[in-house]
């Protein structure tokens, strides 16, 4: 009886040990059987956007200046990172603060210049809907182009870890502004707090809080 048991205890540890390994080994690659769950939203991504009172209030005010980028965010096939009121209020709070020691007056989002903040926003709008699956691929990420100046950007999917397996985590995009350079160094990236939330016509993005918009030019930009 006592042998029985041995080599059945025996053979229920050498399928745990054989799951493990099988695990460790599937996850060697942070890209490797990559998933992610789409969120979906019955309308276009402005009316998303406005669905959420107190998270895009300034988003929407700098696109009232613009209504081509209205038209974009309503009727054109899109990506957007989208940016959150506090990466606005940390952009205005270091320029006014700079201003302020030089002695000069304020600037905010609806007296900033339209041709500069036009530049800075026109980043965060890509080209083509595409979710996180499009850069799952990629263990560099790629570069496509931003709507209106097609500028280049550089979208980047991470998975982190979770429960002792690499890669086995939650997903997150890395977004990054090259300034025109291959080196790394030279960018300034940003990173997603949520993603893949689908509406008709784009994909939505969501930039974590710690994001200063404008890809640290804010400051230099409006300070004319």
């Amino acid at each position: 009886m006592k042998k029985k048991l041995y080599k059945c205890s025996l053979f229920v540890l050498l399928a745990v040990i054989g799951t493990y390994l099988s695990g460790c080994k599937k996850n060697d690659s942070a890209y490797y059987d990559y998933t992610n769950t789409v969120q979906t939203f019955k309308g276009t991504a402005l009316d998303y956007l406005k669905s959420k009172p107190n998270t895009f209030d300034s988003l929407l005010l700098v696109l009232d200046r613009f209504p081509f980028l209205k038209d974009s965010l309503t009727n054109q096939q899109i990506t957007l990172f989208a940016p959150v009121n506090e990466n606005f209020a940390a952009s205005v709070k270091y320029l006014n603060q700079y201003r302020k020691a030089e002695g000069r007056g304020p600037i905010y989002l609806k007296t900033g210049d339209p041709e500069q903040l036009l530049y800075m926003l026109t980043k965060y709008i890509i080209r083509g809907n595409k979710t996180a699956d499009a850069y799952a691929g990629s263990v560099d990420g790629i570069s496509l182009n931003a709507i209106g100046f097609n500028y280049p950007m550089h979208i980047k999917a991470v998975k982190s870890n979770a429960s002792g397996f690499v890669g086995g985590g939650a997903t997150t995009l890395e977004y990054s502004d090259m300034y025109g350079s291959t080196i790394k160094t030279n960018w300034v990236t940003t990173s997603t707090n949520a993603i893949n939330i689908k509406t008709n016509n784009a994909t939505i993005n969501i930039l974590t809080p710690l994001h200063n918009f404008g890809f640290d030019e804010f400051t230099y930009r409006l300070d004319q």
